[in-house]
């Protein structure tokens, strides 16, 4: 089974895009979504940087700064838990217990293929706290009958 895009896949993506800076991190997230193992390995970045005119090393300081972006291969779904104090004080710390007691889902866990958990920086919904993001899917005003509808869901989409 192949691992990442093949070259035609990753030119057709980029072309999306004009080949300025500004659309480097969109470009970025379509080519890590349409990744099998849901990463940007370094055939990817080598294309990016050539059709964005960029150094490995700006492109690399971008793909390390954000923490939505990997090199590494990562489970199909990333689940990012708000770390934000609003979040924090309406209970992302519950979230987690949770995710691991409930759904056997645990922070920087290899082991599952399907899901990985990981904080983040602020979601930019505060109002709505506790929140969380699947892939790039915000949810919002979590609890345990939410989380379980959510997971469910994402379980029993499988293609």
């Amino acid at each position: 089974m192949q691992n990442s895009l093949n070259i035609e896949e990753i030119k057709t993506i980029l072309k999306k895009y004009k080949p300025e800076k500004a659309y480097l991190i969109k470009a970025l997230h379509d080519l890590q979504n349409a990744s099998l193992n849901n990463s940007l390995p370094y055939e990817i970045l080598d294309e990016v940087c050539k059709y964005f005119n960029l150094t490995k090393a700006q492109v690399l300081g971008v793909v390390t700064y954000y923490s939505m972006f990997s090199i590494k291969p990562r489970s199909k779904y990333v689940i990012r838990l708000c770390k934000s104090p609003v979040c924090f004080v309406k209970g992302t710390l519950n979230i987690l217990e949770y995710l691991k007691q409930k759904h056997n889902i645990l922070p920087n866990s290899k082991n599952n293929e399907l899901f990985a958990l990981e904080f983040t920086e602020c979601l930019g919904l505060c109002n709505e706290a506790p929140a969380m993001q699947i892939n790039e899917k915000p949810f919002t005003n979590l609890n345990e009958s939410k989380i379980d509808e959510i997971i469910n869901f994402y379980k029993s989409n499988l293609p």
